[in-house]
């Protein structure tokens, strides 16, 4: 499969040399590979993309300059970053600037539950709600399967637009019926039409064969919002990137969405509104 015209990866990293861009995360789940700009660009052309969303590592930590280094050498370009929900507005208009349009709101996706960490978070949520509206950003969320859960009445009430990353992070084993991803695709069909979810990352929610079981919730994402699901190649794969490949992933789309208007849905018109490109 080859990407259409003005396609977008919507979610991947890059990683620079660690003496000049150490990790500052000082809770490290995975060594930073080395992942340089180059590397990713030549298998972007490889798969035909046109548009490009870098996403903040949780190895960096709130120190969003690799990143935005990149932004600055890529047309085309928008960036989410990790910042302080009480950064200045001079930093946020500058970052504006260089292309960012949202900000994370990230809890490491192995995260076990944790009774009142859905509270601790809404802070954080409500006062980057605000910043987000002013810029016309949007939240971006990582988090496991049962945070996301909890936090979908609080989701369900954002003013401004949100993702989920890696489709909620709803482990595929436990099927389409599970009461979570089932609040998802309620949030999706009846809600203010904020809630948008990435086709990212599918190997951190299954374990099977070709990414077999995942395959009906993809769908089922699809069929709940066509116009509000994007899809990123989450390079360079972190600590599975010797499991996996972005081709596959790539060509995975083709199977979830086997017709050329939802595939183009997906890639183009979908990450254009949302980015603004």
């Amino acid at each position: 499969m080859r990407a259409p015209r003005g396609a977008c990866d919507a979610h991947f990293h890059v990683f620079g040399a660690a003496e000049r861009y150490p990790a500052r995360d000082p809770k490290l789940r995975y060594k930073p590979p080395l992942a340089p700009l180059g590397e990713y660009l030549q298998l972007a052309r490889q798969l035909g993309f046109e548009r490009f969303v870098f996403v903040q590592p949780s190895a960096y930590g709130r120190d969003n300059s690799c990143m935005l280094d990149a932004m600055r050498e890529t047309p085309n370009s928008r960036g989410i970053v990790d910042v302080d929900e009480n950064v200045p507005d001079a930093e946020l208009a500058r970052l504006h600037e260089i292309g960012v349009r949202g900000v994370r709101v990230n809890v490491s996706p192995i995260h076990p539950a944790e009774a009142g960490l859905a509270g601790r978070l809404l802070a954080r949520i409500e006062r980057l709600q605000a910043r987000c509206a002013e810029l016309g950003w949007h939240l971006d969320f990582l988090l496991p399967g049962w945070l996301t859960a909890e936090l979908l009445p609080v989701l369900s009430k954002l003013r401004v637009d949100f993702t989920l990353a890696h489709m909620g992070m709803f482990l595929a084993r436990d099927g389409v019926a599970q009461p979570g991803f089932q609040g998802l695709i309620g949030l999706l069909r009846n809600g203010e039409g904020r809630c948008w979810v990435k086709l990212t990352g599918v190997y951190r929610i299954s374990q099977a064969p070709g990414f077999a079981d995942a395959a009906p919730m993809a769908r089922a994402l699809l069929q709940a919002a066509p116009d509000r699901v994007i899809w990123g190649s989450d390079y360079p794969h972190l600590s599975f990137a010797d499991k996996v490949g972005s081709i596959e992933l790539f060509n995975l789309l083709g199977s979830w969405a086997p017709d050329e208007a939802t595939r183009r849905a997906v890639l183009v018109d979908n990450p254009a509104r949302l980015f603004a490109f």
